[in-house]
């Protein structure tokens, strides 16, 4: 595990496109995905202990998010060949034991996680009804792996300023993870 963080949001970069498999066996785009008033594209992957510090509250802030017009997706691009705990398989489990109701895409030849310059997991992308890049920060602290919770996380602060203004906060702290696991 080596820990990264992300950078710092690049204010109205457009959303890529992409056509990845889901865990439910359809295939999505972005256009598929997009929400009202903002869509929030997430890397993420079942192994990752930053990950599973967040999952419960993450999926419950989504819950939230979706009430306001935030559509999610979630992405895992990690090489699943040194890393089988990533493994299709296991997205389906990791999804259904976290009752995900958005869509576990798999990203098998990392091209996506290129397009977007995701580095780690969790590494997320706030987009405002324009598919412009509003937020890129972290989900809320974490100390030793154990969440900080003193109000609502940073992630579903921003995604609703997002679906209210469609403008994510100016000042933003980078999330951090382990770093996406490369096909060598």
């Amino acid at each position: 595990m080596v820990l990264t963080k992300t950078p710092i949001c690049n204010f109205e970069e457009n959303a890529h496109n992409f056509n990845l498999k889901g865990v439910d066996n359809k295939f999505y785009r972005l256009s598929d995905c997009v929400g009202n008033n903002g869509t929030l594209i997430m890397f993420i992957c079942n192994h990752c202990p930053y990950v599973k510090a967040i999952i419960k509250e993450l999926v419950e802030d989504i819950k939230d998010m979706k009430k306001n017009g935030v559509e999610t997706v979630a992405i895992m691009s990690n090489d699943t060949k040194n890393y089988p705990e990533d493994s299709f398989e296991n997205m389906l489990s990791f999804s259904k034991e976290n009752n995900f109701e958005f869509p576990y895409l798999f990203d098998d030849n990392q091209e996506v996680a290129k397009k977007f310059g995701a580095v780690c997991t969790p590494d997320f992308f706030g987009y405002n009804k324009k598919l412009n890049l509003q937020y890129r920060g972290r989900f809320r602290e974490l100390k030793n792996l154990t969440p900080i919770r003193n109000g609502e996380s940073d992630l579903k602060k921003g995604m609703l300023m997002i679906s209210k203004t469609q403008n994510g906060p100016k000042k933003q702290i980078p999330s951090m993870g382990c770093n996406i696991k490369w096909i060598k």
